[in-house]
């Protein structure tokens, strides 16, 4: 592998083992009655923000109190992470074309089971809701969206990675530019 993309490995690496401090995700609620608006931040290890002001108002319409020990993903999400992180550092180290694109399978392959995994938690917060809520509304579902904005009666909701995710996303892009740059200079030598 090419020195620069052994440095760009190594560096992803390190960046990736800050995303297990920082957010990842955001959820930001607006409406007319919280000007200010409310935000849940979603960090590897737990929940935070306007949690408690969101679990009162969520209790209404007949939603699950958001609990970060109710998700085993705050458990295992750090040391995943992790791992991924300390994996960029090595395959750079290493340099080995063979791990690069081991790598880059297992990575894609986490970004993907993360984001339905995540989906999936929105949807049976959205829709697992308690018959005997104080306020109903037939055929309503309050699933946030998974990226973007959503009206949710009166409230807006935009859903949004945060710092941690825009590294996330961001290594992610790096290891395919590497990929793609140590694949290429192969596919033309079995062209010629």
């Amino acid at each position: 592998m090419k020195s620069l993309h052994r440095a760009i490995l190594v560096i992803s690496g390190l960046a990736l083992l800050a995303v297990i401090i920082l957010p990842i995700w955001r959820i930001e609620l607006d409406a007319a009655q919280y000007p200010e608006g409310l935000e849940l931040l979603i960090y590897s290890y737990k929940l935070d923000g306007h949690v408690d002001i969101i679990n009162g108002l969520n209790h209404y319409i007949g939603m699950k109190v958001l609990r970060a020990d109710d998700f085993i993903e705050f458990t295992v999400l750090p040391y995943l992470v992790g791992i991924y992180g300390l994996a960029f550092i090595l395959v750079g180290l290493v340099g080995r074309r063979r791990w690069l694109y081991v790598l880059f399978g297992a990575f894609l392959l986490f970004g993907i089971v993360a984001m339905v995994d995540f989906w999936r938690w929105l949807y049976e917060y959205g829709h697992d809701l308690d018959p005997t809520a104080p306020i109903q509304v037939p055929g309503m579902a309050y699933q946030p969206p998974l990226i973007g904005f959503k009206q949710l009666l009166n409230f807006g909701a935009f859903s949004i990675p945060d710092i941690g995710g825009w590294i996330f996303i961001s290594c992610g892009v790096l290891l395919a530019y590497c990929v793609y740059a140590e694949w290429r200079p192969l596919k033309a030598k079995q062209i010629s």
